[in-house]
This record gives C-alpha cells, sequence and structure tokens, in this order.
C-alpha cells in the first residue's frame, strides 16, 4: 500500500510538474505574442501618423500649385479683358471674345484633369504606409494560421 501511495504521491506530482511547466511556456508565449502585438499596434500609429504627414505635405504642395494657377488666371484675363476693352466693332468684340472663351475653356479643362492625377496620385501614396500595413497583418495571419 505505501509503494502504491508513493508510486500515485509521485504521478501527481511528475502531473503537477508538467502542467506548471506548460503553463510557464503558455504564458510566456502569451507574454511574446502580447509583445508582438504592442509593437504591431504601434506600427500602425506611426503608418497613420506617417500617412497623415504625406497628405498634409501633398495638399500643402497643391495648395500652392492652385495658387498659381489662380495668379496666372487673373493675369491673363486682365490682358483679355484689356484686349476687348481695344475692340473697334462689334464683329472684333464677338471674335475676340469667343476666341477668349474657347481658351478658357480649353485651359479649364487641362487643369482639372491635371489636378484630378495630381489627387489621385497623393490619395494613393498617403495610403501606401497603412497597405503596407495591412499587408504585413495579412502576412502574420498566414503565418499563425
Amino acid at each position: 500500500m505505501t509503494t502504491t501511495t508513493t508510486a500515485m504521491t509521485d504521478t501527481i506530482q511528475t502531473a503537477m510538474k508538467d502542467a506548471a511547466e506548460k503553463a510557464k511556456a503558455t504564458m510566456e508565449k502569451s507574454q511574446a505574442a502580447m509583445g508582438d502585438m504592442g509593437a504591431f499596434a504601434k506600427g500602425n500609429v506611426e503608418a497613420v501618423v506617417e500617412a497623415g504627414k504625406i497628405l498634409a505635405s501633398g495638399m500643402q504642395e497643391m495648395s500652392k500649385g492652385y495658387m498659381t494657377e489662380s495668379k496666372s488666371v487673373v493675369e491673363t484675363m486682365t490682358a483679355e479683358i484689356k484686349d476687348l476693352a481695344a475692340v473697334k466693332s462689334p464683329a472684333e468684340f464677338f471674335e475676340k471674345q469667343s476666341a477668349m472663351m474657347r481658351k478658357q475653356f480649353d485651359a479649364a479643362v487641362a487643369a482639372s484633369s491635371k489636378n484630378s492625377e495630381a489627387m489621385l496620385k497623393l490619395a494613393s501614396e498617403a495610403f501606401q504606409p497603412i497597405s503596407n500595413r495591412v499587408s504585413l497583418a495579412v502576412e502574420k495571419f498566414k503565418h499563425a494560421a
């Protein structure tokens, strides 16, 4: 009976020791995972901040471009109005006005196209850091599964 009790005690102690080791290993893995999650979350915040910086810088550059374009348009319109004021006949007025309107329409279409392309490029550049983080998250989930 004492041999059985001793064997049973040894079995229980071994099982408890194994359970403690497994619990310790699980705890270490959990701590490592929590550290990884913290680093990943920090990386996400950094990506959002970087995207914001890119967007702000790009918007600032676009605003400068708009101001330059606006100044040029005002100068051109001033010159064209002076030219219209110097006409000698209604026919000449309508001819110059028509040419001016055609020129301004073409310039507006070109500027709109240019600005749309610039905005799409900026959006793509600003989203790139976030896109990189999403790709990283997908890779981590693939490896975890």
